[in-house]
């Protein structure tokens, strides 16, 4: 076949020849440059033999005598192997479309025409007038610098306000810094996202990188995040392109389902048996695969899954159970990680009970905006069949929003709240219904619930309104004092000494929260701030490499350096993990390169959930 379709291209060719030669256009080159070089002389070829040679390897002798043998040549390396080594037939049996391709040296680096191939120079998702940073923000800043904060953000933020500001920056439409391949800052950046529990993120970015130009770091993370949203088959242009070399249970029961939507259904369902009869792998994650793969072509294989014996989950399971609509017992879904719950929260083809048990938690952390927390429970509210505490929560959530008298919907609030010492995603959840609540001291003792309730969803000018409606030296008082905006807001001791009076938290966390932020932000004198700092025996001056770092990025006006510094020094699981000369910190660095409002409400934030 391929010889047939050589020697019609040669076909062609003569015939394009002689067309082309037929209509040439006059020459417009000055004479003589056109003109060919004179052709070189012509010697007579050495006459042929009339007798052929009696036997391969043997030619005749030049007197026409006994013929001269001659050694046969070398066999020819083709597509990089010798034909010496050809696998076995059996062995050959074995091998899919991709591996005898490999074998034989046809396998492209590139499955995409050139026309279509992406290019490398920006990589990410939001563009700069989408709300993202700049695309050069990181284009001359040290390479080691930035590879070392992505690198070093391995962990969730204990802020919701510090995540959200840095996932835009990492799924900003940015260039590498110089000396950094592209393919490695995409890498760093999915890292980050798949640790802050961004993965729907993370695989967008994978997205937008060819898959030939994936390395090992890019890849193992672009697996993770397509694992993390049950996207199985996102992986497999790279399993297949690249040819998987790991050995572990968990890539070849992928590179076998990869096999099977590959359209070598056979092939895969024969390695997943093989698997499963060596018991490479517990006989859940087999069968979760067995289920999965017998999905492809025309296959309609049915797999009994036996959740008998299983005493934990793992990505795989969860992943894959997902995938094929396999209800996870609920004896595994009860004290589940916060990895299945930030999962479960955002996968659309779960039941919404499941989502639930993971919404408050992705609310709080930033990964869920109060909408679509919001959405959610609408949705539960609107399915009769759903009862239970989280159709409870719809019910009583309905009517902190609708229902007519101010009194109820306070009321409704309340109980979703469960206390102002509640989950800080039930705030997230209300933030609307507080902002309906009418300003006055006849809430006043749920005035710091609602204001919280408004800034953890950035309703800054609602909240404002009850700035003359509440007690000085309040909680209420205390968010507005960092959380309101407007320029020229400073404050006196007499007005901060109140609020530490009352302050009742652990080890005056508040308080301290409060001095740090209103410093940062520029709301408090030298004197008043030298006064609070001496009086709650904390520390904002001292320096460390990471402050003299993001104070050099405020310094030199970058936005995009500035929010990944702050995001690297807010890691944690709790606000217990922050002190308050970093909150200082990157309140002051974030207010200095024009993100103020970021600085405001993580300001707020600190104080409500100190």
């Amino acid at each position: 076949m391929r010889r047939s379709l050589l020697i019609s291209g040669a076909a062609l060719a003569l015939c394009s020849g002689l067309v082309l030669a037929q209509d040439a256009p006059e020459s417009l080159l000055p004479p003589g440059f056109d003109d060919p070089e004179p052709p070189a002389p012509v010697t007579a070829p050495a006459p042929r033999p009339t007798q052929a040679p009696s036997s391969p390897g043997q030619v005749p002798s030049a007197s026409g005598g006994q013929p001269v043998v001659q050694p046969l040549p070398d066999i020819p390396d083709v597509g990089g192997f010798s034909l010496e080594n050809l696998p076995t037939l059996e062995e050959l049996e074995e091998m899919s479309i991709d591996e005898l391709d490999e074998l034989l040296g046809l396998k492209p680096k590139f499955d995409i025409p050139p026309a279509a191939r992406r290019a490398m120079e920006r990589v990410g998702i939001i563009a700069a007038d989408e709300g993202g940073f700049a695309p050069g923000s990181l284009a001359r800043q040290p390479a080691m610098l930035v590879d070392a904060a992505l690198a070093g953000t391995t962990g969730p933020l204990v802020s919701r306000w510090g995540h959200i500001m840095l996932r835009r920056a990492l799924a900003s439409r940015m260039a590498p810094p110089e000396g950094m391949s592209p393919v490695r800052f995409a890498a760093l950046r999915m890292s980050a996202l798949n640790a802050m529990g961004e993965y729907g993120a993370a695989r967008a970015i994978a997205q937008d990188v060819d898959t030939a130009n994936w390395d090992e770091l890019l890849t193992a993370q672009a697996v993770r995040a397509y694992f993390a949203t049950s996207d199985i088959l996102g992986a497999c242009p790279a399993v297949r392109l690249q040819g998987g070399s790991a050995d572990d249970p968990e890539a070849t029961m992928l590179r076998a389902i990869c096999d099977a939507y590959a359209g070598e259904e056979t092939r895969g369902n024969q390695q997943l048996n093989r698997a499963l009869s060596r018991e490479i792998a517990p006989r859940i994650d087999i069968l979760l695969a067995q289920r999965y793969a017998g999905a492809a072509g025309q296959g309609r294989r049915a797999v009994d899954i036996e959740w008998d014996g299983v005493d934990a989950l793992t990505p795989w399971r969860a992943s894959l159970a997902n995938a094929v609509g396999e209800e996870i017992p609920e004896g595994l879904r009860d004290g589940a990680a916060d990895y299945y719950l930030l999962n479960w929260a955002t996968a659309p083809m779960l039941g919404l009970p499941q989502r639930a048990l993971g919404a408050d938690l992705a609310a709080s952390r930033g990964i869920l905006s109060a909408s679509a927390a919001i959405d959610l429970y609408s949705q539960i509210y609107a399915d009769d069949e759903i009862i239970g505490d989280v159709a409870l929560t719809s019910t009583r959530l309905r009517e902190a929003y609708v229902a007519n008298d101010p009194d109820d919907r306070m009321s409704a609030i309340t109980d979703v709240w469960g206390g102002l010492d509640g989950d800080y995603g039930r705030f997230v959840l209300t933030a609307y219904a507080a902002a309906r609540m009418p300003p006055g001291s006849d809430y006043g003792d749920d005035a710091g619930g609602l204001i919280a309730a408004m800034l953890s969803a950035g309703l800054d000018r609602d909240a404002a309104l009850w700035t003359d409606r509440v007690s000085e030296g309040s909680l209420a008082w205390a968010l507005l004092a960092v959380g309101r905006p407007g320029q020229g807001v400073t404050f006196d001791n007499q007005a901060v000494d109140a609020f530490l009076d009352d302050d009742d938290s652990v080890e005056s966390r508040k308080s301290k929260f409060l001095v740090a932020g209103l410093a940062g932000l520029g709301r408090i004198g030298q004197g008043t701030t030298d006064t609070m700092v001496n009086r709650l025996e904390m520390d904002l001056s001292t320096h460390t490499r990471w402050t003299r770092l993001i104070d050099r990025a405020a310094d030199v006006q970058n936005p995009a350096l500035v929010a990944i510094l702050a995001g690297l020094g807010m890691q944690g699981d709790s606000w217990e993990r922050m002190t308050p000369r970093y909150l200082y910190r990157i309140v002051n660095s974030l207010r200095r390169v024009g993100l103020e409002a970021e600085a405001r409400m993580i300001a707020a934030e600190a104080v409500a959930r100190a």
